[in-house]
C-alpha cells in the first residue's frame, strides 16, 4: 500500500462535501477525486481540495485504495458492491443499506477481498458516548431521546433510518444483547414516512442475567421546534445522564455508607467535554483500520444489525397504521 492512503469520495452533498475536507486535512492520505452525477458539483469541491472531478465511480478502478460513500441511502447496495468488487474499501454513510440482505451481500463481498468495510454512525466517536461506554456495566432500562427540525436532505427515508438508527446502534453496542421485541407508534406529518416515532425495543440479555431483560424506550422527531440529543441509562448500581448534543455525562452511584437509615449515600460526577470533531476521528479510524487491517468499531455487521432493528421498527409503525386506518383516525 502506498505510503499515503490514495481515497475518493463518491456523492459530494453535505455529507460529502465533509468527507472530503476530512480526508484532505490528513498528512498521510492523498483525496486523488471526488465523484458526483453534478458535474459543477464535482468540479467546486474538487477545486477547493486539489484533486480531481469525476461524474463516474468507475473511472476510480485503479486510482485509489479506498472510499468514502455518501450517496442516497437507496444506492449503498448497488454502488458500494461495485466499489468493493473493484477492490476499494469502504467507508458507507448510515445506513449501510435498506435491506438486512443488502448489507449482507456487502459484508460478503468486502470479507471475501480482505477489504474493510465501516459504517458510519457517527456517534460511537463523540466523547460522551465513550464516557457512557466505560460506565455502563448492567444496563436495566434506557431512555433515548433524539428530536430535530425538519431537514429537506434527509426525505428519501423515514425518521427511523434518518435519525433513530443512531440511538438503536448506540443502545446495541451498550447493551450487547439480541433484540427480541419491538412496539412502536408513529405519525406522518411531512414526508410519507413516520416522522415523529416513539418505539419501545426490549433487548434480552441471559448472558447478563436480567431476567426480564433490559427495555429501551426511544423517541426521534424531525418535525420538532429544537434539537435535543439525550439519553439516560439505569442499572443495579448507577444512573447515567448523558446530553449527547451538549457533551456532558452525569453519573450518580451507590456511595460507601448511608444519607439515613437504610438509604445509601449517592455519589455524583459530572463530566463535560470540549468540541470535538466526531467525523475526523471517524476518518482517521476509518484509515487507520483500511492500513492495519483491524475490525472497524462499527463494522458492517454493526450496521447490518442496526438496519434489522430499524426494520422491526417500521414492522410495528406501518401495523399501527393500519390500526390507526381501521379505526378512521386517519
Amino acid at each position: 500500500m502506498p505510503e499515503r492512503l490514495r481515497v475518493a469520495v463518491v456523492g459530494v452533498g453535505h455529507f460529502g462535501r465533509l468527507h472530503a475536507e476530512k480526508y484532505a486535512a490528513m498528512d498521510d492520505v492523498e483525496l486523488v477525486a471526488v465523484v458526483d452525477q453534478d458535474a459543477a458539483r464535482g468540479a467546486e469541491i474538487a477545486a477547493a481540495h486539489g484533486c480531481q472531478a469525476l461524474e463516474h465511480y468507475q473511472d476510480l478502478a485503479g486510482k485509489v485504495d479506498a472510499a468514502s460513500l455518501t450517496v442516497p441511502t437507496s444506492l449503498h447496495h448497488s454502488v458500494g458492491l461495485e466499489l468493493l468488487e473493484m477492490s476499494l474499501s469502504l467507508l458507507v454513510e448510515k445506513p449501510i443499506t435498506e435491506t438486512v440482505d443488502s448489507a449482507n451481500a456487502l459484508i460478503a463481498t468486502a470479507k471475501a477481498r480482505g477489504l474493510t468495510l465501516q459504517v458510519g454512525h457517527l456517534e460511537r466517536f463523540s466523547p460522551a458516548y465513550f464516557a457512557l461506554a466505560e460506565r455502563v456495566s448492567k444496563p436495566l432500562f434506557i431512555e433515548a431521546n433524539r428530536i430535530a427540525p425538519f431537514q429537506p436532505r434527509a426525505k428519501d427515508v423515514n425518521v427511523v433510518l434518518d435519525l433513530m438508527i443512531h440511538d438503536i446502534d448506540l443502545i446495541m453496542a451498550l447493551v450487547k444483547s439480541p433484540l427480541i421485541s419491538v412496539d412502536a407508534v408513529g405519525a406522518a406529518v411531512v414526508s410519507e414516512g413516520e416522522d415523529i416515532v416513539s418505539a419501545r425495543l426490549g433487548i434480552v440479555s441471559a448472558r447478563l442475567g436480567f431476567a426480564s431483560g433490559c427495555a429501551a424506550n426511544l423517541t426521534a422527531s424531525r418535525v420538532s421546534l429544537k434539537t435535543e440529543r439525550s439519553m439516560r441509562i439505569f442499572q443495579p448500581d448507577a444512573y447515567l445522564v448523558a446530553d449527547l448534543a451538549q457533551r456532558k455525562v452525569t453519573s450518580r452511584r451507590k456511595g460507601e455508607g448511608e444519607m439515613f437509615p437504610g438509604i445509601p449515600n449517592i455519589e455524583t460526577e459530572e463530566f463535560s467535554f470540549e468540541q470535538a470533531d466526531a467525523l475526523a476521528h471517524e476518518i482517521a479510524d476509518f484509515v487507520r483500520c483500511v492500513r492495519t487491517k483491524e475490525t472497524p468499531a462499527v463494522n458492517g455487521e454493526a450496521g447490518r444489525d442496526a438496519v434489522q432493528a430499524a426494520l422491526m421498527i417500521t414492522d410495528s409503525l406501518q401495523a399501527h397504521r393500519r390500526l390507526l386506518e381501521q379505526s378512521g383516525v386517519i
